[in-house]
């Protein structure tokens, strides 16, 4: 279980910095090139996400 939990992690901070690169580089600069990565790169986290906690959850389930 911690060899997916650390990626768990990895992919949350991985959402904080796209938001941050986003909000920062996008929007307040203007640079619609990075939000628009930064977008990308967030939907991609956030699956990976919902993949391995559902992987989590179904060998939790497991006796």
């Amino acid at each position: 279980m911690w060899k997916k939990a650390i990626p768990n992690t990895l992919y949350t901070v991985g959402i904080i910095i796209c938001l941050i690169t986003g909000y920062q580089y996008g929007i307040v600069q203007g640079q619609y090139g990075y939000l628009f990565g930064a977008l990308v790169l967030i939907a991609i986290f956030v699956y990976l996400k919902i993949k391995i906690l559902k992987e989590i959850k179904n060998t939790l389930k497991k006796p």
